[in-house]
């Protein structure tokens, strides 16, 4: 998996994506891990990635976003092209006069846990691009430094930062509803 491959990938998309991370303020150095407070207590874990890691996911996502997005459920906010926190609010309001109940569902370490297997199996049923099936595997397998300096290899879970998080977390949280693997 190590191996250097050239892909055709359109020298304009890099351009525009290195134009978005530039404008983003994306971070220059190596991959880290930060640990953010928890309000229990604990530690969550994101990831920091270089400048040319976020250009590479923003080009892998410009191909694939369109690819799932129109399978994403229409109250999907998170994540999404021209959705926004605000605009769930919104909906959140106009329903709360029709409804006297809300379901809100947190699933505990989502992240840390997803199954690499079945997430890759669910991206390859969207898209037969070798490049973008290879960059995504990578990123997943990917050892990151903890703030003490050592390094941790990843087994399961994803990073959490970047870009990578659109594309492990379908706005529903229900990967293989959205993602059919038959």
């Amino acid at each position: 998996m190590n191996e250097t491959k050239s892909y055709e990938i359109s020298k304009h998309i890099v351009l525009e994506t290195f134009r978005r991370v530039k404008a983003n303020k994306g971070a220059a150095g190596v991959d880290k891990a930060v640990e953010i407070p928890k309000k229990n207590g604990g530690k969550r874990i994101l990831g920091v990635p270089t400048v040319a890691d976020r250009v590479a996911q923003m080009v892998v996502k410009m191909y694939f976003e369109p690819l799932v997005e129109p399978i994403f459920h229409a109250d999907s906010y998170g994540y999404r092209p021209g959705r926004s926190a605000a605009d769930a609010l919104e909906v959140t309001r106009q329903r709360c006069w029709k409804y006297d109940w809300v379901l809100e569902i947190d699933i505990k370490g989502w992240f840390d846990n997803i199954d690499h297997e079945l997430l890759m199996k669910a991206i390859r049923k969207h898209t037969d691009s070798p490049w973008i099936i290879l960059y995504i595997q990578r990123w997943l397998t990917a050892p990151f430094q903890m703030p003490d300096g050592s390094v941790q290899e990843r087994t399961r879970g994803t990073p959490q930062g970047g870009l990578s998080k659109a594309l492990d977390k379908p706005p529903s949280g229900e990967p293989f509803r959205l993602f059919p693997l038959s």
